[in-house]
């Protein structure tokens, strides 16, 4: 008697599961460009990071010091949650490109793939900083997701630099 219960408790909650994901992929695919870039969140901003730390030649940064300026987990999971949206961004582009002039779909696809290896870095560091003897692999994860998202938000530009420009002011500002 208690299989048969649990079996239908299960199933019940899969298919509540379903219809909430669904009805969030349709709220996400009708969601306008203005919409997603309130999505960002412009409290932090890598500017520090990549300007200072990761791209000029004759600074070598210590992983402490992208550590220090990414802000540790809080910038971290700001850049977990701007990932989404710049994934959410990608996709809106590709969606609405015209067909004459369509988006580069390797580009797309470097997009996709930064932001699942940002928010997986993030969710690694975070966990290994919450392990007290896990800090210098926080630290290597950090340095990881602090230089592929500036590498995917130089792609974002780029797409937006051929489909949207009158909204890359804005996009660079928020970055």
């Amino acid at each position: 008697m208690l299989l048969p219960l649990l079996q239908v408790i299960l199933l019940g909650a899969l298919l509540l599961y379903l219809a909430k994901w669904r009805g969030s992929m349709r709220r996400r695919n009708i969601k306008s460009w203005d919409q997603l870039f309130c999505q960002l969140r412009t409290d932090w901003s890598a500017h520090a990071v990549c300007d200072r730390l990761l791209w000029q030649e004759d600074v070598n940064a210590s992983h402490d010091d992208i550590w220090e300026k990414v802000n540790g987990p809080y910038g971290l999971w700001v850049m977990h949650q701007n990932a989404r949206v710049l994934l959410e961004m990608a996709d809106f582009a590709a969606k609405h490109a015209s067909p004459e002039n369509p988006v580069d779909p390797l580009l797309l696809e470097s997009i996709r793939t930064d932001a699942m290896q940002i928010r997986l870095c993030v969710l690694m560091a975070i966990a290994q900083y919450a392990v007290n003897s896990a800090k210098a692999g926080a630290r290597v994860n950090a340095r990881r997701a602090a230089e592929t998202y500036v590498l995917m938000a130089a792609r974002l530009t780029r797409i937006m630099q051929e489909h949207a420009a009158l909204q890359l002011p804005d996009f660079i500002a928020a970055m």
